[in-house]
Parts: structure tokens; C-alpha cells; sequence
């Protein structure tokens, strides 16, 4: 196989390339500072591959068209940053109850509200997992890398139709508007496979019928089809009708739970780096687990015993991964860019007693690595 050319380009033009790569044919946006490349790439190559970009009003309505392109049969996208996420959340719902496909990406920016619109922050990760009411289960990646935006885009796509679920790719600025060398691959035969059809009569589909193991999925065939049926964010039963009854509703709502729950083995996925004999871990995502690596490698040459987890995955959050570090370290750090919400989750997962530091910021500037070695150096004294 003939090795690919790097490219220099930002995360945010790889994110583009990666939808497109991906199959995906519609995007529906409203520019935003820093996820604007994302829609001005958008919208000079989906016409060049045969598909449309839609220059929409506001963030509500973007998310509105790509569930309606998304249940008409199309790979559908959307980029924003936090006020035009916090817009999408009511659509981003109905996405999740309908069960409908579709890529939403996050450029983090520093909030909240307008807050600092060019600085980089990772404050969105709670509004990642619990944005939309409801009791619900959602697949979150988080890039650290112009190639991972490239990469976790395609990806992003293959989880959502295979899992029938909206999928955020949750970066921040400081990623998105970085540029380095990137190698635009073409994506593996089954991210580029084409939703499944039913292999049913169109008479005997039901469109939300469950799986008790959660491990087939029902196909969505695209509206227009032979395959006629209802979407609607009320509660419904497995053909899409009314169904309110206490029985209903408490299967569907473990079901959109369930899904991703129990489909972890195929969703979970991390970066592990100097953690076979570590006795001390790093625990980072996105742009503050560069940082972590730097620190590490600094730890290490210093002789210090330090190993980095790297969560490419947000959520479902990787529990098994995380808990098992924490089992084999005297201490762990974690670094991010807002006050403590990925190490809340860590702290959740500390069986052993051990002391877990959060590292936090949020003054729009990033965790240099010396902070990072002297919190390791802190811990072990």
C-alpha cells in the first residue's frame, strides 16, 4: 500500500476532510469562532463531492436539518463551539429519542456564554454527557491532535450509524486551530459501510423495536423508502406510535441508556503511554494530554516513574481503563481546562485511596507541562 503524503493543515479543515472522507454528503451550520473552518471548508468541498451545505439562521435550526438529512438517508454534520451548543441541545434531544445518526462537532472555547470566544477551555464535558434532559446514553471522542481530528471524525460517523445515536467530537480551540502534518487515509471498509437496510417486509418493520442485549441495532432505512414509519421526541412504542404506558417508557429509556452501556467494548477507546511500570499516572484528554505527554516524558528522563492515560473517549467514560490505572499507582494528576470535571469522574472510580490532584485552568491559556511534573513531584514528596 503506497504510503500517503502528509499535509499540513489545521484540526479544524482535517475535521472537515475526515466528514467528507466519511461519506458525509450534508453539513447545516452557523459559523463560529473557533469552529469557523470547519463550515468554510464545508462549504467549498461538499459541492465539489456532490453534497450541499446549508448556511443556516442560528444554531437551532442547523441542528434540525441535519436530523431531517440524517433521516432522509445522509451522513450529516455540524460544527459549533459552546453558546451554539448550548442552542443545539433541545434538537440535539430529539435526536437522541428518535435514535437518528448524526456527527456534531464541539470546538471548546472559554465560557460561559459568550465568555473569551478566541481562548481555548474544556469546560464543555458535562454539557457533553448531560446537555439534553433526559436520562440518555452519548458517545463523545475528544481529538489531541490535527490527525485525530482527521481520524475520530470518520470514526464519529461509523459509531453513529451503528449505534443509531447523535455523536459529539468534542475538541477545543487550541487543537482545532493548531496545524501540523496530517495523512488524509481513506476510511476502513466498515467506517465507510453504508447504513443496513431491514431484511424484513416493510409490513413487519418496527422501527424502534430492542434487542434485550443491546447488541443488534435496527436498521434505520432512509424516509421515502418502502419502509413508511413515524419519528417523534414523545415517548413511543416500537413502531413509532404513542406509547406513554409506565412499561414503554421505562424499556425505551433503558434502551437509549443500554445501547451504549453495554456496547463499551467497541466504543471505549484510550491512549496509554509509559504505564506498564508507572507509579505515578497522568490522566488528560485533548489539548492538556499534549501537555501531560511532554510532562511525562520530562518525569521520566528525570527518572521519575510516570505514565500518561490518554481518554480519547470521554463517554461513555472510560470506567475498566481508568480503574485500573488508579489499582497499579501510588497517585494520579489530571489536567484540564476547566475546574475538576473529568477529574470528578476519576475520583468516582478511586477504590484504592490513592490521592488523585486535579490540575485545573481557566484563564483561556493552556497547562504548560512544568505544572503537570511539579504536581507529580508534589505528590511523591
Amino acid at each position: 500500500m503506497t504510503k500517503l503524503p502528509p499535509l499540513f493543515t489545521s484540526g479544524n479543515e482535517a475535521i472537515a476532510e475526515g466528514a467528507i472522507a466519511a461519506g458525509a454528503s450534508f453539513y447545516a451550520g452557523y459559523p463560529i469562532t473557533p469552529s469557523s473552518e470547519i463550515a468554510e471548508t464545508a462549504a467549498r468541498r461538499l459541492p465539489e463531492t456532490g453534497g450541499m451545505y446549508v448556511q443556516m439562521e442560528d444554531e437551532l435550526s442547523s441542528m434540525a436539518a441535519i436530523v431531517g438529512a440524517s433521516v432522509s438517508g445522509a451522513r450529516a454534520f455540524t460544527a459549533t463551539s459552546g453558546p451554539g451548543f448550548s442552542l443545539m441541545q433541545e434538537n440535539l434531544g430529539m435526536a437522541v429519542m428518535g435514535e437518528i445518526p448524526c456527527v456534531v462537532v464541539n470546538v471548546q472555547r472559554s465560557g460561559p456564554s459568550t465568555g473569551m470566544a478566541t481562548k481555548p477551555a474544556q469546560g464543555d464535558v458535562m454539557q457533553a454527557r448531560w446537555g439534553t434532559h433526559g436520562d440518555h446514553g452519548i458517545i463523545t471522542l475528544a481529538p489531541s491532535s490535527v490527525q485525530d481530528c482527521y481520524d475520530f471524525t470518520i470514526r464519529a460517523f461509523s459509531l453513529a450509524d451503528r449505534f443509531r445515536t447523535p455523536v459529539i467530537l468534542l475538541a477545543d480551540a487550541a487543537v482545532a486551530k493548531l496545524k501540523e502534518n496530517v495523512r488524509f487515509r481513506p476510511p476502513e471498509p466498515e467506517e465507510a459501510a453504508q447504513r443496513p437496510l431491514p431484511d424484513c417486509p416493510p409490513e413487519e418493520y418496527r422501527p424502534f423495536a430492542v434487542d434485550p442485549e443491546e447488541k443488534v441495532i435496527t436498521p434505520l432505512p432512509p424516509f421515502g423508502s418502502d419502509y413508511i414509519f413515524r419519528i417523534t421526541g414523545s415517548m413511543h412504542d416500537e413502531t413509532g406510535g404513542q406509547g406513554a404506558s409506565p412499561a414503554n417508557a421505562d424499556r425505551v429509556i433503558r434502551h437509549l441508556a443500554g445501547k451504549i452501556e453495554k456496547n463499551r467494548d467497541a466504543i471505549v477507546r484510550v491512549r496509554r503511554f509509559f504505564l506498564d511500570d508507572a507509579e505515578w499516572a497522568v490522566i488528560a484528554f485533548g489539548c492538556s494530554a499534549r501537555s501531560a505527554r511532554a510532562a511525562v516524558r520530562e518525569a521520566r528522563r528525570q527518572g521519575i516513574p510516570a505514565g500518561l492515560l490518554e481518554l480519547t473517549t470521554l463517554w461513555p467514560f472510560p470506567d475498566d481503563e481508568v480503574r485500573d490505572v488508579l489499582s497499579r499507582v501510588r497517585g494520579a494528576a489530571v489536567p484540564e481546562l476547566n475546574l475538576g470535571q473529568a477529574a470528578g469522574e476519576v475520583r468516582r472510580l478511586n477504590d484504592f485511596g490513592i490521592p488523585v490532584r486535579g490540575i485545573s485552568r481557566v484563564d483561556g491559556t493552556l497547562i504548560p507541562p512544568g505544572d503537570i511534573l511539579s504536581a507529580i513531584k508534589e505528590a511523591r514528596s
